[in-house]
């Protein structure tokens, strides 16, 4: 019980040190080259980000476990969205640059839409689909510095970042990203031993510690951004995370070994992923976009109503 006790505490450490690094070497490369810190967010620091779920959802798929890649992908987006960018409008709501936002949400749409017609019109997720989200995430990474190329910030904001050399901003990129993959591994496969030791419920440990392991690295990108000042950097890396999450992290799954859609639970007989977990993906990043796009502002009841529906998602779970 001591190791995994010690194990835990060194997974937290390296997730802190991690987003420390990581958000530095992000916010800091966003100003060297003039770039808005929500395009950094929805590339490089996604990219970072989303290895956990790469790699949790890859390795699945190719050891035929295509429901935990299915499911993965699907409950990383709802809890990036309902809990992760939640918490960062309930903290601190604020302006949106709809211009910005555009590419990222209207490609995280166009991924859910080829979703839905693998999931409901073909019943299953083919090599075919796979290669088609693949090529939409390399889509939206060319349209994306594309746009970054446009829209460059002013060059006053270069001098904050002058102090900092490119080489350690690469090192804080790269180190930070490594540090929290590793402590999200440590935290995960601790925690479940510590809950396990005190007679905590499978069901309860897959809720939260194996649910929220691979969603940990933009759990922490988001606080240390926040807690930083830059909230920008913040909702880019969840928007990010999430498209990357249907056509990259999807996609390479799906390619390597596709599968049919899991029946893991029933809602009314009905399958409870059609029914509940599909609908509530689109659903939770319509009240997290949509305001943002149409007006440009982000409002703290944004937050509150994500989270309030993150928190009856994960209690309706336990009826299941």
């Amino acid at each position: 019980m001591l190791v995994p006790i010690l194990l835990f505490v060194v997974g937290l450490v390296c997730l802190i040190k991690g987003g420390d690094w990581f958000v530095d070497g992000a916010s800091a490369l966003a100003r060297k080259f003039h770039l808005p810190e929500l395009l950094i967010g929805a590339t490089v620091v996604s990219i970072g980000t989303t290895l956990p779920e790469v790699m949790v959802s890859t390795i699945s798929s190719v050891s035929g476990h295509g429901e935990i890649a299915y499911g993965n992908a699907i409950g990383s987006v709802i809890c990036n969205t309902a809990l992760i960018a939640a918490i960062t409008l309930a903290v601190r709501p604020g302006k949106a640059n709809p211009k910005t936002l555009r590419l990222p949400v209207l490609f995280f749409f166009l991924a859910a839409a080829i979703y839905c017609v693998a999931a409901y019109w073909m019943g299953s997720f083919t090599r075919p689909v796979g290669f088609v989200m693949l090529a939409v995430f390399v889509a939206y990474m060319i349209l994306t510095v594309r746009q970054m190329k446009n829209n460059p910030q002013p060059a006053a904001e270069e001098e904050a970042a002058a102090e900092l050399p490119t080489w350690k901003m690469l090192f804080f990129l790269i180190v930070g990203a490594a540090l929290i993959a590793v402590g999200a591994r440590l935290l995960v496969d601790n925690g479940t031993k510590i809950a396990e030791a005190l007679g905590v419920p499978e069901s309860v440990i897959a809720l939260t510690f194996v649910a929220l392991g691979t969603s940990l690295p933009e759990l922490v990108t988001a606080i240390t951004s926040l807690v930083k000042g830059h909230s920008d950097l913040s909702l880019g890396n969840v928007i990010g995370a999430n498209v990357f999450n249907l056509v990259l992290v999807s996609g390479l799954s799906v390619t390597l070994a596709p599968f049919d859609v899991p029946k893991s639970a029933v809602i009314a007989g009905h399958n409870a992923s059609l029914v509940l977990e599909i609908p509530l993906m689109i659903l939770v990043m319509l009240i997290l976009t949509l305001p943002a796009v149409w007006k440009g502002k982000l409002s703290r009841a944004q937050g509150v109503l994500l989270l309030l529906i993150y928190a009856a998602f994960c209690a309706f779970q336990f009826t299941l």
